[in-house]
């Protein structure tokens, strides 16, 4: 007598770093579903659309140009960056606020995941990675317009003619960058989310932490403006390198050094080891205490 074969085998003796990539590639049909409905609801019975993923960034980096950059008079220069190149505030401001933006919602998307979702977690199975994947994926939907909306201003500036930066080499490494800040927002995405679980406190610091944490990074001021003593203090936060080289990559000049985005990644990588699994060993029991 053959024994019988079951395509999907649940088994709560999971290991804790397990990604299940196979299992979660099989329910790829659900993740675009999901992604279809969070990108929707989003932007239901609202009169803009999705033109509030331009609006937001777009007002966000008025502000910060006035307040920082024409009352303030903060720097915009970044390490080694020569004194003569013209680079226009606005589009620093905006290269800052959209990387930001993408990387910070997600976070708070994502450490949602299983108060938000419990209900229907409860009831049919599905691997629980998909949720957050999801997520991710749909808020990269709005990044991708924001990054559309960044290009039309380079190049408006560029055809201009009043401003000295260009594309530099590093441009290769946009692909990177963009895979950096969906890693890394996952990872303390989930991290989040797992603690949650048991202790709801931290969802209200999620907000006020963010906010915290934006003005410790590089978003609306250059690395200059940072004494040179704790200059690698704000180097380990692995956001700074991605934003930094992401303006390097499109005004031509910049700091990057390639130890320090080494390091980032490496950081971005034990985050999210740790956030995978504290997922995995929470989503046999969540439901016990949510």
């Amino acid at each position: 007598m053959s024994k019988e074969r079951y395509e999907t085998v649940i088994d709560a003796n999971s290991k804790l770093i397990d990604l299940k990539l196979k299992e979660t590639f099989g329910y790829r049909d659900l993740i675009f579903l999901f992604v279809k409905r969070d990108f929707i609801s989003k932007y239901k019975q609202t009169i803009l659309g999705p033109l509030w993923a331009i609006i937001q960034p777009f007002f966000t980096t008025i502000v910060f140009t006035v307040i920082f950059g024409n009352l303030a008079n903060l720097t915009t220069a970044d390490i080694k960056m020569s004194s003569n190149l013209v680079i226009p505030g606005f589009l620093f401001y905006m290269a800052g606020t959209i990387c930001w933006s993408y990387f910070s919602t997600t976070i708070t998307t994502t450490s949602n995941t299983f108060i938000a979702n419990s209900n229907i977690m409860g009831k049919v199975y599905f691997p629980r990675m998909v949720m957050p994947i999801s997520l991710t994926l749909s808020n990269l939907i709005s990044f991708g317009i924001q990054f559309i909306m960044f290009c039309i201003i380079w190049l408006f500036y560029i055809i201009q003619g009043n401003t000295d930066m260009h594309l530099s080499g590093y441009i290769v490494l946009l692909p990177l960058l963009i895979l950096q800040m969906i890693l890394l927002g996952m990872g303390f995405g989930i991290i989040i989310s797992a603690l949650t679980t048991k202790y709801r406190d931290l969802a209200m610091l999620v907000s006020f932490g963010l906010q915290l944490w934006q003005y410790a990074t590089p978003v609306a001021y250059g690395l200059a403006l940072i004494p040179k003593r704790i200059q690698y203090l704000y180097l380990l936060n692995p956001i700074t390198t991605v934003i930094t080289t992401f303006r390097y990559a499109f005004f031509g000049e910049g700091y990057f050094e390639i130890s320090t985005f080494i390091t980032s990644w490496i950081i971005t990588l034990v985050i999210l080891m740790i956030g995978i699994i504290l997922f995995n060993k929470v989503e046999k029991t969540f439901m016990d205490t949510v």
